[in-house]
């Protein structure tokens, strides 16, 4: 158990972390720590895929191919990459608060500036500096609503958080669909950069950070300040001490994910990331653009788009919930090849738009609604000291596959690959992903208790 006094106490009265986010119900904390993230997470998906619904009018009013927007997309992804490295890590150094509001400052100012580009390169360089900042937000939501949950529904609370990216995906579809018959595509970036500015001052003034955090990092007399906030009634004073059950660790957070017994689940958690988001955004990216060749209006091929995302909302409240029941393995095994057929079919598909809008749903279900379990299966498996670093890892790793995706996707269009055969090459890694699943239902066995993985 790890201790620090409060400034300068020799005090008897100790509260121990964890028992009291146990035993203390405050549902206006709680919800407003859940409506900040949450939000947070929701313009993160909005603006992560806002280039995919405005790709066709770009296209259109520059008169350039639609391989041309491969790079665009790819350069979002990759900053999204180094963000989700860089800025966990930097998390799990000085805390989840400021890592998250400067982010969100940063990538609002990014996408305020976007509607003023008028190239390619510079619209590259814009969505790659875009990146770096939504790449944070995810990994750092999760573990600080985490954080504020006890251990018997911490899955739940961040998977169903982490709703909030895919639902911020699927409200860009309608959004965009609005906004561009009427205002054209760059009103999407202003909409885009507005609402997390104005976000980023309400984090300021409200957002709390971690309690475990600032006790691992011996920074008491915060954690007391914090603490205060979330229970006022708390009889904390100057010899007030906190204690959480968690060992703090002082070696690089990177290499203490393969110490202590985890380098086999992070390894596999990477590639079920990397594998993974290989299809959500060649699907997130292409899948309008895709639709639009197919003989679908502009925004009927939105729609499709919309219907992948909405398809994940629904996804990650259902499995959130058959998770808590089954655990992890029983659940992604099903999940993942389900969304191989789905992928598969896809193209097989496109000409009749009932079947179109069932099967897309079904794979944003079980390959955009899988992901946050991913994340979650990672926040779950870490301990406060790498829970910001290992999710970051495993969607930075991950995120190398989804700047794959776009790229390949764009070269295979280019090649005239018929539809069928495009989203039949789409479904091999997300089959990959179900293969690994099994792998690591097998290394799991080895340890007791893990039908879903503990925080040890």
């Amino acid at each position: 158990m790890n201790a620090i006094p409060a400034a300068g106490a020799n005090a008897p009265n100790v509260l121990d972390v964890e028992q009291v986010l146990r035993e203390t119900h405050q549902p206006g904390f709680q919800t407003m720590l859940f409506a900040l993230c949450g939000l947070c997470l929701l313009i993160d998906g909005f603006d992560a895929q806002a280039m995919g619904y405005v790709a066709p009018s770009v296209i259109g009013e520059w008169h350039v191919s639609k391989a041309a927007l491969g790079p665009v997309f790819s350069a979002s992804l990759f900053g999204m990459l180094l963000g989700a490295l860089g800025l966990s890590v930097l998390a799990d150094r000085i805390g989840r608060r400021p890592v998250l509001i400067g982010a969100t400052f940063f990538f609002a100012l990014s996408m305020l500036a976007t509607p003023f580009v008028s190239t390619i390169p510079a619209l590259i360089a814009l969505r790659f500096i875009t990146g770096l900042g939504l790449g944070c937000i995810m990994p750092n939501a999760m573990a600080l609503v985490g954080e504020f949950s006890t251990p018997a529904h911490r899955v739940k609370r961040m998977m169903l958080v982490s709703c909030g990216f895919t639902l911020g995906a699927a409200l860009g579809g309608f959004v965009s669909a609005a906004l561009i018959p009427a205002y054209g595509w760059r009103a999407v970036f202003w909409v885009g950069g507005t609402v997390p500015l104005l976000l980023a001052f309400a984090m300021l003034a409200a957002l709390p950070e971690s309690l475990q955090f600032l006790v691992l990092k011996g920074r008491g007399a915060q954690a007391l300040r914090w603490l205060a906030k979330f229970n006022p009634v708390l009889p904390i004073d100057a010899n007030t001490r906190l204690v959480v059950r968690e060992k703090g660790n002082g070696g690089a957070p990177v290499a203490e994910l393969f110490r202590a017994g985890r380098r086999p689940v992070t390894l596999i958690l990477w590639a079920i990331s990397f594998m993974n988001l290989i299809d959500l955004y060649f699907l997130s990216n292409w899948l309008p653009t895709v639709m639009r060749d197919a003989g679908y209006s502009a925004g009927t091929a939105v729609i499709v788009g919309t219907v992948l995302q909405t398809g994940g909302v629904v996804g990650t409240l259902l499995l959130g919930w058959f998770i808590e029941r089954f655990g992890f393995v029983r659940v992604l095994i099903p999940c993942f090849f389900g969304a191989a057929l789905a992928v598969g079919v896809i193209g097989a598909v496109a000409h009749a738009l009932p079947w179109l809008l069932i099967v897309v749903f079904a794979g944003g279900f079980c390959v955009v609604g899988g992901q946050p379990a991913v994340n979650a299966l990672a926040g779950h498996f870490y301990p406060t000291t790498l829970r910001s670093t290992g999710i970051g890892w495993s969607l930075g790793i991950g995120r190398i596959g989804s700047v794959i995706g776009p790229l390949v996707g764009g070269q295979l269009i280019a090649l005239n690959w018929s539809n069928a055969a495009l989203f039949q090459a789409a479904a091999v890694p997300v089959l990959c992903s179900a293969l690994l699943v099994i792998v690591l239902a097998g290394v799991t066995r080895q340890r007791a208790g893990w039908s879903a993985p503990q925080s040890t």
